[in-house]
Formats: C-alpha cells, sequence, structure tokens
C-alpha cells in the first residue's frame, strides 16, 4: 500500500525509531539484571565456601568429623537455596567425610553431580566455580533442594594447613533457581516498560505529527543518547502534550536504568575491597574489566608482616564462630591502624597479615607499627575485662624495590607482589619470636625515614644473618 499520508509517514517512523531505542535499553536493562543477580549469587556461593573452609581447617586438621558435620548440618539449615555440602578428607583418599544431605558422605564419589564435577574440584589448587546439573533429586529435612536436571552454582575450595599441604575440600552447591526467577521478572518488567514507552510513543505521534517534526527529532537525538549509554541524560521536557508525556516516559525508563546500572558500580566499586586501588592503578589502568595475567610493574614498597602467636592455643575452647569474631575483632584494629598510616593491606594469611606502603619514604609503615601495637594493647585492655586470654603477635617490616602485577590465567587471574623485600619482610617478622621481641624492622626500613627522632628505635646489636641472604641485615626493634 503506497503511503501518501504524512502523518502516517511521521507515525510510522516515530514508532520504528522509539521500538529501535526501547529495544535497546530493554536489552541493556535485561542483560545488566541478568548480570548482576548472577554475579551477586556467584559472590554468596564464593563467600559460603570460603567461610566454611576457614571455619574447618583446624577441625580437619585434627580430625573433628563430629563438629565439621554439626557445622555443615546448620549451614544448610540457615540456607535454604543451599543443595548440599560436601567435605573431602585429602588424607583418606579424598573420602567424603561430612556432607549434607548425609546419603552423600561416607563415600568417595558423590552420585548427585557428574564425576567430571567432583575430578575437577578434587583437582584445583585454587578456589573453583562451575554451573553443573544435578543428576538425582537432592532433599534435606524431607524438602527437595533440588530436582534431577536443574543447575546448581558449585563453588570447591581446597583447604590447606600452614605447610601448604591440601588436608581437604570444601565443596557447596547452591541453586540457581532463584536466579532464573529473578531474571524472568526483570524481562517482564522490561518487557512492560517498553510496551508502555511505545504506547507512549505511538499516541504522541497521531496526535501531534503534523506540528511536531523539531520536538521529534530532538527527542529521537535524546533517546540516541540514552540508548548510547547516557543514562544521566534526560530529554527536556517544556510542553504538555502527547510529546512531553512521551519523554517524561523515557525519562522515567533512563532513570530506572541508571539506578540499575547505578547497583552495578556499586559491585564494581565493592571490588576495591578485595584489591587495593593501588593495586587497580598498576594492573588495570584501563579499567577492570580489562585485566590481563602478565600486567606487572617495578615498584618501590615498604612491606609489613604480622602474625598472631600461638594462634592454635588461643583458639583451642572456641567455637568456630568465636575463633571467627576473635580474628575479625583482630584483623580490624590492625587494618585500621595500617589504613591511618596510609598503607593497604594486600592480602590475609590465616592470622597473618600482609601490608604495603608505597610511599617514597618509610615514616608511615613505622607510624603504622606504632599504632598496631597501641591498638593491641587497648584490644587487650578490653579483652582482659572479659576474661579473656591477651594476644600476642610480632611485626617485621622491610623495604626494597618488587613487582605488582598479576598472575594466574584466564578464569583465575590474582594481584600479588613478588620480589626479595617481600621474602625478607617475611622472615624479619618470624625472627621476632626467636628473639622475644614484639617488633624487627630492617635497617633499609630506618635509613628511608624522614624524622628518626620521631620513633623510640633501638638498633639490635650485630648483623643479623637471614635465611637466603648472603649478606646479614641491620635490625631495629620499637621501644615501647
Amino acid at each position: 500500500m503506497k503511503l501518501k499520508s504524512i502523518r502516517t509517514r511521521v507515525v510510522l517512523l516515530t514508532s520504528l525509531l522509539i521500538a529501535a531505542t526501547v529495544g535497546v535499553l530493554v536489552w541493556q536493562w535485561t542483560s545488566s539484571v541478568r548480570t548482576h543477580v548472577h554475579d551477586s549469587k556467584r559472590e554468596e556461593a564464593v563467600a559460603t565456601a570460603q567461610t566454611l573452609s576457614f571455619a574447618v581447617l583446624n577441625q580437619i586438621e585434627d580430625a573433628n568429623w563430629a563438629s565439621i558435620r554439626l557445622n555443615v548440618d546448620l549451614l544448610m539449615r540457615d540456607n535454604t537455596e543451599l543443595v548440599y555440602v560436601m567435605v573431602h578428607d585429602a588424607r583418606n583418599q579424598d573420602r567424603i567425610s561430612a556432607a549434607e544431605p548425609k546419603h552423600l558422605g561416607e563415600r568417595f564419589v558423590p552420585d548427585a553431580v557428574p564425576l567430571s564435577a567432583t575430578r575437577a574440584a578434587l583437582s584445583t589448587t585454587t578456589r573453583r566455580e562451575t554451573e553443573v546439573p544435578v543428576l538425582t533429586d537432592v532433599s534435606f529435612l524431607d524438602t527437595v533442594r533440588a530436582h534431577r536436571g536443574d543447575r546448581v552454582l558449585e563453588v570447591a575450595a581446597p583447604v590447606y594447613n600452614v605447610s601448604r599441604e591440601r588436608i581437604g575440600t570444601v565443596r557447596i552447591g547452591i541453586s540457581l533457581a532463584r536466579v532464573d526467577q529473578e531474571v524472568r521478572a526483570a524481562m517482564r518488567n522490561a518487557i512492560l516498560l517498553g510496551a508502555l514507552a511505545l504506547v507512549l510513543a505511538l499516541l504522541g505521534g497521531l496526535l501531534v505529527a503534523r506540528t511536531l517534526s523539531r520536538p521529534i527529532q530532538r527527542l529521537a537525538a535524546d533517546a540516541y543518547k540514552i540508548a548510547g549509554g547516557d543514562l544521566g541524560h534526560r530529554a527536556l521536557v517544556d510542553r504538555e502534550d502527547e510529546i512531553g508525556s512521551l519523554a517524561k516516559g523515557f525519562n522515567e525508563m533512563s532513570r530506572d536504568l541508571e539506578n540499575s546500572f547505578g547497583k552495578l558500580h556499586l559491585t564494581l566499586a565493592s571490588f576495591e575491597r578485595f584489591v587495593p586501588r593501588t593495586f587497580l592503578s598498576v594492573v588495570a589502568p584501563e579499567g577492570i574489566e580489562n585485566i590481563v595475567v602478565g600486567t606487572a610493574a617495578t615498584r618501590q614498597i615498604s612491606v609489613l608482616f604480622t602474625d598472631l602467636r600461638g594462634f592454635t592455643t588461643l583458639s583451642e575452647g572456641l567455637t568456630p564462630m568465636q575463633v571467627f569474631e576473635l580474628l575479625n575483632e583482630y584483623l580490624a584494629k590492625m587494618g585500621e591502624a595500617i589504613d591511618t598510616a596510609g598503607g593497604f593491606v594486600d592480602k590475609y594469611i590465616g592470622d597473618a597479615i600482609m601490608a604495603l606502603f608505597d610511599d617514597e619514604h618509610t615514616d608511615g609503615i613505622v607510624r603504622a607499627i606504632v599504632a598496631m601495637r597501641l591498638a593491641l594493647r587497648a584490644l587487650n585492655v578490653d579483652r582482659e575485662a572479659r576474661g579473656a586470654p591477651p594476644i600476642v603477635s610480632g611485626i617485621g617490616a622491610h623495604c626494597g624495590s618488587v613487582v605488582m602485577g598479576t598472575i594466574g590465567f584466564a578464569s583465575k587471574i590474582e594481584s600479588t607482589v613478588i620480589g626479595d623485600a617481600v621474602n625478607v619482610a617475611s622472615r624479619v617478622e618470624g625472627m621476632t619470636k626467636d628473639m622475644k621481641l614484639d617488633v624487627l624492622i630492617t635497617g633499609d626500613v630506618v635509613a628511608r625515614l624522614r624524622d628518626k627522632s620521631a620513633f623510640k628505635l633501638r638498633r639490635i646489636e650485630g648483623n643479623v644473618a637471614i635465611r637466603g641472604r648472603n649478606e646479614p641485615i641491620e635490625l631495629y626493634t620499637l621501644d615501647e
């Protein structure tokens, strides 16, 4: 049919334009929601697996499987989305010595998931996340947690002792049913919102097509900006007719999309809590999404190690949750002192802390050590008031040239610091126990201080030999 009416042509063109724009926005919105929901579920599963692996470390070492089974049962009761939890005993040919549902235990290969998933979980040396199908109906407390064929997100976390020997593997399977439900709900909402916007566009085009060519062009330009990713852009609403309503509809849509993307930005911002900003500036100068293995840079930094003494003895008689709370209380105090002095925590190694100070001078790291000692003293006063034994720690510090960068492979990348300065700092911290001192600082750190008089430094008589180095080094301690 030949189209002669200008109104019909404008309405058709306007409708096509709005449909395309809305389609792009709806697709972006739905994709963003899908990614956000799936990532949130993955982070939840990873956090659960890591927490459980930390909680059962000492219990696996002591073969306290009764306590582990109790923890696994409580975890399953508290989290209704968990389909299964399994703890393999590496010292017993990776037998499943604790599991819920219980029929998965006391065997070497569970029948609830494919054999390939079990092999991959037991062969991994780092945390592994993968989606696997459930081969049978899985029930807990007479409630079906997953039906045969359902997908679950499995996280396998190897458990290492202090000697870096794998003593077990923790595996959890978390249902993805809620992820699918939320994605479907987001798609329905997006389609409804898109349909509403299309209706408004058609009404506006039908009523004002003859006289509103310029406003339509302006509105189309606004739509292109929003579709191009400028979600903060808003259409200029200077009319009270249908075109004005259409512009308001676009603004509402872009506002909703902006809120959704805002949540994603918050998720990315939370990534910095796991990878310090100093690392990100080195390993991801073009953005987190462009991180690749092998990115590295040489830096002059100061390295601090601190470790609790007698932590195993200190943990005796405590429940896993009490140990967890003790560690968090201690690590929070130490982390605040490090952060205030201008450093950042690189990693936690059990109850040990590795912190870095990316400064030309070393005053910051020494201030942090002083603040950490004061914070620990205050914490012990509080613990004494509660009838708890005091906490004792050792601190070692060194400085030098290191390589900051990423290691791993495509599916698992970690930021790390490699260099002699790291090794020396760790070994100096280990020497505090032998020398019966709380703090040891190398001469290199003291040499780079801007104001030595600000600290009560005392040199250890004679240079000290350190394993792995040919030349002995100067060591200092801090007097209270």
